[in-house]
């Protein structure tokens, strides 16, 4: 394997690392991470599972999974068994779960259950040894949809887009986080925050950065992501960066992020 892609492989002891993916906002690259994220991972030889938690279907799309078939949504409702509804994608070790319209159905038909946060992770808690990796890509919003990833998970990875209100976003997200760890999830840690689509030319994004590492430090993921036109392209032809140009910044980027979380969580 060429060295830049070279990551340790996950610690098999433990299995079903799960990570949720999460931001309020719209358009902070939380899907791009998700995916080219597990698929540096899954290249590396884990076995990696892409959870698609919101009804756009992003996430399925990007990999050109088939949204017709039966998906999460029929899995946390017990309409199918959750080990049939798990698709191949074209990167070796690297599987979906995925979603689409009939998942905003779920936010209705579970609100009047006591335990609507433990859906999602009641699903995973049956096929998470299967898995190194388990990756919840979730709504852009703090609903209930986005409290099941968060009670699913071991831990959360934060996109953040160097903008003006980058900040006030971040705080109002940790303050679910921590009503989260209080109330339903106590394991759940914050893996790191990500900086994306960054443009150093710009002295606000480096405003953002300077300021969100200064209070936050070791939080901070070291890798940041930039602007870049192939990260764009590569979900309209239905890959991963690693697939679709693997030499591109992009994603030299998020392979240097991938070794980065390896170090985070082994």
């Amino acid at each position: 394997m060429n060295d830049r892609y070279y990551i340790i492989r996950y610690n098999a002891a433990i299995m079903g690392y799960s990570i949720v993916f999460a931001n309020q906002k719209g358009g902070v690259g939380k899907t791009t991470t998700t995916v080219n994220l597990g698929s540096y991972l899954a290249k590396a030889g884990n076995k990696v599972l892409l959870v698609d938690f919101d009804s756009q279907g992003n996430l399925s799309s990007s990999v050109g999974a088939d949204k017709n078939l039966p998906g999460i949504y029929e899995a946390i409702t017990g309409k199918v068994d959750v080990k049939k509804v798990v698709q191949p994608t074209i990167v070796k070790d690297l599987h979906i779960i995925t979603s689409n319209i009939n998942l905003t159905g779920a936010t209705i038909e579970l609100v009047e259950y006591e335990d609507r946060e433990y859906y999602l992770k009641r699903t995973l808690d049956v096929i998470k040894d299967e898995w190194d990796f388990i990756f919840i890509d979730c709504p852009p919003s703090l609903g209930l949809l986005t409290l099941n990833g968060l009670t699913a998970a071991d831990s959360i990875i934060i996109p953040l887009q160097c903008e003006y209100y980058a900040l006030e976003g971040l705080s109002l997200l940790l303050k679910t986080v921590q009503t989260v760890q209080a109330k339903l999830n106590p394991r759940i840690t914050i893996c790191g925050i990500l900086f994306t689509m960054f443009d150093s030319r710009t002295k606000l994004a480096n405003e953002v950065v300077q300021q969100v590492t200064g209070y936050f430090k070791e939080k901070v993921f070291r890798t940041v992501i930039p602007r870049n036109v192939k990260l764009s392209e590569a979900p309209s032809h239905a890959k991963p960066i690693s697939e679709y140009d693997a030499n591109c910044i992009g994603a030299l980027s998020y392979a240097n992020l991938a070794k980065e979380v390896m170090n985070r969580v082994k």
